[in-house]
């Protein structure tokens, strides 16, 4: 990616787990765990758990970028 396209991009700057802190935040486990359909935020879910699931899993980790997206844009 050039800089400019990271500029424009409304994630940069963001990390993984300040994206999933402000979606826990605002959704709270239960809601996330309906909308993101991950077991992770279903069964005794965790901020380490879910983070350590989601740096592994890249097509989890793009559905969480998508929801904040969604949400806060």
């Amino acid at each position: 990616m050039t800089l400019q396209e990271q500029k424009n991009n409304p994630l940069h700057g963001k990390t993984l787990e300040f994206i999933l802190k402000q979606l826990v935040w605002h959704y709270g486990w239960e809601e996330l765990g309906l909308l993101v359909k991950i077991d992770c935020f279903n069964n005794n879910p965790t901020m380490n758990s879910s983070l350590k699931f989601l740096r592994k899993t890249d097509w989890a980790r793009k559905k969480i970028e998508k929801l904040y997206l969604n949400t806060f844009h």
